[in-house]
């Protein structure tokens, strides 16, 4: 069936949906708004003048379908061209119109919702005869039931199509597409056990029969830049073999077209990877890995069909097995009704013929067409026993691939625990991880801290020292100046003592002096006068000189009592434990160890250093 012929079954239904009273009539302004919208679907330019021209208001205007085949051949049909659009969006929009008005409300509500209702509609054209009003017979909808119980694992019972084609004798020529899917919602030719479960599998038909897909699944692809092997869905088409990231459809991520001298074929197993094969095509080399031997087996003879229809110009593998079919059928009526016309007409001979010769003719006659008739039965007895084999192929094929799927799905299961617990241990570890760096900054920082506090000891250790050297050289020093002084002392008050001794002799002999030359005063006033200043002059010098020499005594020994006593520098780190005595002996001692040490050798001293204060006083009152 060409492409203008399966528009037409869509267009035939929009149209009709338009004929409210089912006269064969549709109104012009109707037909244009179906033109317009004929137009748009199928991506073709608009022709206003030829529209107009066609329907242009007059009584010799097409308002049936015979006078709209005419345009709708010449200026839609004709110009509508396959890749150009989107035919599902172009049976949408026949779906959309014919739906508000033939879909009963109680569909919707059954089994089928909506899309699924779509979907029937588009599988139901593809499989009806070419014939309007547009049936399907009982094998096509037979077969179409069969895929859908596939897709659903349930294995097909045609006890329900029986009973329901038994109990209405009009279906049995047929059935149209608002019957199919009112008594499919009900239940009436399927058994299913779950909405959901059904609409999967009217999705999955819908997909391989509908969009024409061959074969699609899962399988390892050897990259052809970086050589290494990704899972990859592919999905097969007559034309080519496209693979995305996933199942959703959503990233695509190349496709190999089957173009002319492109070839399939079985690879040996290598780079640990087995069930090889890879397509050969014009530009490059494809290679794959499937899961098994029969799923490699599967994909091989799905890209031999492909490349075979390619080969023959055909675009669609279940119109070619619905043709199939339909010839099937045609041989098999044409040989059934040249079975019957042979047989009335030697039937009608023998009961004319009375003699014997005649009747033992008729008896190898009828013998001869009871063993036609019995060679029909073990061909038909041999068809149902191969379908019953084959059925049975499919049922152990179906086992073995629910076995694999479990498996699957339990491998899956494993590895999902798996991945749990090793997600669970790695949030482990990054706490742990988190925790250890944690714990590495305090460290870090307490490092810091006692670092930073030891210099500070090692920095007050040496400003200790430094006095201390400082107050021990200041002591040496003070010391020496003391002796000095004190040696000064002495030779002050031997000085004293001298010059006192000498005053007395002095004061003695003027004493004489004025005694013997008494008598003589009044002669000689002047020359005693002279003795006597010079002697009151020597001696105010001497006690000037006594006084200062005291003064000076006095003040080198208030600064020597000053002095004396030590600077403390302990008093600035009270804070710091003090230990009674020195913890090591001959050893190098810490800054805590020395200051102790420092403040129990100054604590004596001060004890035995004598009071300034005190000292002073006494000088004063000595003085």
């Amino acid at each position: 069936m060409d492409l203008q012929s399966e528009l037409l079954k869509s267009i035939w239904y929009a149209f009709t949906s338009l004929d409210v009273e089912q006269s064969g009539k549709v109104s012009k302004s109707q037909l244009k708004v179906l033109s317009h919208n004929l137009y748009t679907a199928l991506n073709i330019p608009h022709d206003p003048v030829a529209l107009e021209e066609h329907f242009k208001d007059n009584n010799n205007g097409p308002v049936s379908n015979q006078g709209y085949m005419p345009y709708l051949n010449k200026y839609i049909l004709a110009k509508a061209t396959e890749g150009t659009f989107s035919k599902e969006t172009f049976d949408e929009l026949c779906w959309t119109l014919t739906s508000k008005k033939n879909c009963k409300p109680s569909i919707q509500q059954g089994l089928c919702s909506h899309k699924d209702c779509f979907k029937l509609f588009c599988l139901f054209n593809l499989l009806s005869e070419d014939c309007y009003p547009l049936v399907i017979i009982q094998p096509e909808l037979e077969y179409l039931l069969k895929k859908i119980s596939s897709a659903m694992s349930v294995e097909w019972n045609g006890t329900s199509l029986e009973e329901l084609l038994s109990q209405n004798a009009a279906l049995q020529d047929g059935m149209s597409v608002w019957e199919f899917l009112e008594h499919l919602s009900a239940g009436q030719l399927l058994h299913v056990e779950s909405k959901e479960a059904f609409s999967l599998a009217v999705d999955d038909v819908f997909m391989e029969m509908y969009h024409n897909i061959i074969k699609k699944g899962y399988l390892l692809k050897k990259g052809h830049v970086r050589r290494n092997w990704q899972e990859r869905w592919f999905v097969l088409k007559p034309s080519s073999v496209i693979y995305y990231v996933n199942e959703d459809l959503k990233e695509k991520k190349g496709e190999i077209l089957l173009e002319e001298g492109s070839v399939v074929e079985n690879l040996p197993d290598k780079e640990g990877r087995r069930c090889l094969f890879c397509v050969k095509t014009p530009v490059r080399t494809y290679e794959m890995s499937a899961s098994n031997v029969k799923q490699r087996v599967d994909w091989v003879q799905a890209i031999q069909t492909a490349l075979r229809l390619r080969a023959e110009g055909k675009s669609s593998l279940h119109q070619e097995l619905k043709l199939s079919r339909r010839k099937q059928r045609e041989a098999f009526q044409r040989s059934h009704s040249n079975q019957s016309s042979h047989s009335e007409p030697i039937a009608a001979e023998a009961l004319q013929q009375s003699d014997p010769e005649q009747q033992g003719e008729t008896e190898s006659l009828e013998q001869h067409i009871e063993s036609i008739i019995q060679k029909q039965r073990e061909v038909e007895a041999k068809r149902k026993e191969e379908e019953k084999q084959e059925r049975e192929k499919q049922q152990a094929i179906q086992r073995d691939l629910e076995r694999q799927l479990e498996e699957a799905k339990e491998a899956k299961e494993k590895l999902t625990a798996t991945l749990t617990e090793m997600e669970k241990e790695v949030k482990q570890q990054k706490k742990r991880i988190h925790e250890l760096e944690l714990t590495q900054v305090k460290l870090e920082e307490a490092l810091n801290a006692q670092i930073h506090a030891r210099l500070e000891e090692d920095t007050i250790r040496h400003e200790l020292e430094r006095q201390l050297a400082e107050e021990q050289k200041k002591i040496a020093e003070l010391l020496l100046h003391q002796s000095q002084l004190e040696t000064l002392a002495v030779r002050s008050q031997e000085d004293c003592s001298t010059i006192s001794q000498q005053t007395e002799e002095s004061s003695q002999h003027n004493t004489e002096e004025v005694t013997v030359h008494e008598s003589t005063s009044t002669v000689t006033p002047a020359n005693i006068q002279q003795p006597e200043e010079s002697g009151q002059h020597n001696r105010e010098r001497e006690l000037l000189n006594q006084s200062t020499t005291t003064q000076m005594l006095k003040h080198w020994t208030i600064q020597l009592n000053r002095l004396m006593k030590p600077i403390t520098p302990g008093d600035k780190v009270e804070h710091l434990p003090v230990k009674p005595t020195c913890p090591r002996q001959g050893q190098a001692l810490t800054s805590t160890e020395f200051i102790s040490k420092v403040q129990t050798s100054i604590s004596p001293e001060k004890g035995n250093a004598p009071n300034p204060t005190a000292t002073q006083e006494e000088e004063e009152q000595g003085s």
